[in-house]
């Protein structure tokens, strides 16, 4: 190692050593990396390694969130967005309202339409295919990223269709890619404590499989800072780099802070800041085969998603407007700070020393900003 790469923590120093080589990291590596206390020094690691992909580049999109429905059949302890059908506050977005959803997000110059709800027992297989078709037929130009491996998993069970059947039927209807939620944890033991009646682990990884040889894109996440242990961690983000070998359909991994406050959960503190920094830069370091980590404002925070690019991140998200009730549900900052527009992204990644790259939903350079409001 050279000497101006000081580790507080020796233990880090042979992980070191294999990140500079460029080789791959062990489970061990990865226990690890969590239980040492020199943030700086990990966060150091995954910055080099940061660069090395992506230089001073840090891509974000305009894009609006659309969720169609908040009735769900699960019962996940940690969503404080679902709500039964015999409770009040459920709601099913007619087709006309998510065009109207839609027009406004193209109006404001989105690129992506980001739709994901709960699994609406109640619901024809139609109105998930004719919506994706009025919004393609309204406005062609919108990047349609729709429904987890969750709700395609539902999907195919529930209207008895097959996994391939059911994603042709979608994507004929005009979806084009599609998002990395409802993986949670994968470790069976803690995913059957958080969340009852839903996809487990292998399940979730079989249908990216799917959707990846069907030729989408797709994101993977992780949800922490819950009840989850440092190893069920490291277990999920070595299963996402099989997964990723075997079908290589991955774009963005991005880790979710877990948000009490409004669910049945609400008595756990949540992630502190340092936990979440070197929750970032251990992905960054683990998953090799996965280009781009993200730092999800809504759920860090603007001012900690900053300091995450210097762990890890090279991706800030993109800009949200009003619209998108799950995204309420878990927005960590004041209710009238809860929007971000292209210039306060532009800003915020520059203040942090990189460079601003506005991307389509599939990593496409749209324009780079030398500075703010260039």
């Amino acid at each position: 190692m050279s000497d101006n790469f000081y580790l507080h923590d020796q233990a880090l120093v042979p992980i070191a050593a294999r990140v500079v080589a460029g080789e791959r990291l062990s489970f061990k590596d990865g226990m690890t990396l969590f239980r040492s206390d020199d943030l700086h020094g990990i966060g150091r690691l995954a910055d080099l390694r940061r660069r090395q992909l992506h230089g001073r580049a840090t891509y974000f999109n305009v894009n609006r969130h659309l969720n169609p429905t908040n009735y769900c059949y699960a019962d996940c302890k940690f969503c404080g967005f679902f709500v039964k059908h015999s409770q009040e506050g459920g709601y099913t977005h007619s087709i006309e309202e998510s065009l109207k959803v839609a027009r406004e997000a193209h109006e404001q110059g989105a690129t992506e339409l980001h739709i994901v709800g709960g699994l609406n027992t109640r619901l024809p297989f139609s109105y998930y295919t004719d919506l994706l078709s009025g919004i393609r037929r309204e406005f062609p130009t919108l990047h349609l990223k729709a429904f987890t491996m969750v709700e395609l998993d539902f999907f195919a069970k529930f209207y008895k269709m097959t996994d391939e059947e059911t994603i042709e039927r979608l994507r004929e209807a005009g979806m084009d890619s599609c998002p990395g939620g409802g993986a949670e944890v994968f470790a069976e033991a803690t995913r059957e404590k958080i969340c009852t009646h839903k996809t487990d682990g292998n399940r979730w990884l079989e249908m990216a499989g799917k959707v990846h040889a069907a030729g989408l894109k797709t994101n993977a996440t992780i949800l922490y800072g819950h009840i989850e242990s440092l190893e069920d961690r490291v277990d999920h983000l070595i299963r996402l780099r099989e997964q990723q070998e075997r079908s290589g359909g991955f774009q963005c991994f991005i880790p979710l802070a877990f948000y009490p406050p409004g669910t049945q959960l609400a008595h756990l503190p949540g992630p502190s800041g340092i936990d979440s920094l070197k929750m970032i830069a251990v992905s960054r370091l683990m998953l090799d085969n996965i280009d781009h980590i993200k730092a999800y404002w809504v759920m860090l925070g603007k001012r900690l998603a900053q300091t995450a690019l210097h762990f890890g991140a090279n991706d800030f998200d993109g800009t949200i407007s009003r619209g998108g009730e799950l995204m309420e549900s878990y927005l960590v900052e004041g209710k009238n700070d809860n929007e971000a527009t292209k210039d306060e992204i532009v800003r915020l990644i520059t203040e942090a020393g990189f460079l601003p790259v506005e991307r389509d939903t599939l990593y496409r350079p749209l324009r780079e900003y030398a500075t703010v409001g260039a």
